[in-house]
């Protein structure tokens, strides 16, 4: 399993990836170590294969390659392997599947008893990212691509977040730890990365008031006069949004000199060079190696 065998191109043609996206995913997120041979190259083991296999599957899915690596962070670790056993992966896809036509048949009564299930057979972690946010990437898929109704969209998402929502609420936390604030960027309405977050810092035992999608500025600031945390973190998935946050992150470093603010979400792989360093202090990372690090800076 630790003998390196595969050259990238190998792993490229076994595995559909193109050598410049997992060289780039190497990079980003360190997932995995290459060994190398004495020219320099890459050699990859049986268990990077795994792995890899693993979290392509998962973006075959409709996750993000950031939103994969974090849940195979949280996944169950069997002997010493990061990555599900196949009989756990098999139970976890019977319940989102059943869990999913719940949904679109409207059942609630059906659907929230195998939302509780879950909770009772995994970690916090592993339910609200690989089922039912498996499951909201798929109600949005569907209904983009005209599968299923608004109705059915509106149904699943209220009671997927609610369920979410609640599991967030009571989670303890430290009173000696600094309050933190969370909210999605300006013009976001796509809560799941923050909501992820919100539970990883909550499970870290910071006290943190969650505000959901995105709210008008000036209520921002009025929120945070009264609040007075010590961290406001906001996610931004949308390209077309970010901007606008930009500048709102430099009107609150100017109105808020001791507030830390932090960014995440997908619409920062497309920041310019000169704003990734100008807002590096900022850039909180996709994975919750990258948020401890952060938080421990």
């Amino acid at each position: 399993m630790q003998e390196g065998k595969y050259n990238i191109k190998a792993v490229s043609k076994l595995l559909g990836i193109q050598p410049g996206t997992l060289r780039a995913w190497e990079r980003r997120y360190h997932f995995i170590e290459p060994i190398r041979n004495d020219s320099g190259h890459r050699l990859y083991t049986e268990k990077h294969l795994h792995i890899l296999k693993w979290l392509i599957n998962k973006t075959n899915q409709g996750f993000t390659i950031s939103q994969a690596v974090s849940l195979l962070e949280s996944s169950e670790k069997i002997e010493g392997e990061a990555y599900e056993t196949k009989q756990d992966n098999d139970q976890t896809v019977k319940l989102a599947n059943e869990l999913l036509e719940a949904l679109l048949d409207f059942d609630e009564n059906k659907a929230q008893t195998i939302i509780s299930q879950a909770f009772s057979m995994y970690t916090i972690e592993h339910t609200v990212v690989e089922i039912l946010g498996g499951i909201l990437v798929q109600i949005g898929n569907k209904w983009e691509s005209g599968e299923i109704t608004s109705a059915h969209e509106h149904f699943a998402s209220s009671i997927l977040k609610a369920r979410i929502s609640s599991i967030m609420h009571t989670i303890p936390t430290s009173g000696l730890l600094p309050k933190a604030l969370t909210v999605c960027a300006p013009g976001e309405k796509h809560e799941f990365g923050l909501l992820i977050f919100t539970i990883f810092l909550k499970r870290k035992g910071y006290e943190t008031i969650y505000l959901g999608e995105s709210i008008a500025d000036e209520d921002l600031f009025i929120a945070l006069n009264i609040i007075k945390p010590a961290f406001l973190f906001m996610s931004c998935s949308l390209s077309g949004n970010l901007p606008g946050t930009l500048k709102l992150i430099e009107e609150l470093w100017q109105e808020f000199p001791d507030l830390k603010v932090g960014l995440g979400g997908e619409a920062l792989n497309h920041m310019s060079e000169d704003n990734r360093k100008k807002f590096n202090h900022v850039l909180i990372g996709g994975i919750q190696a990258d948020w401890t690090k952060w938080l421990k800076s």
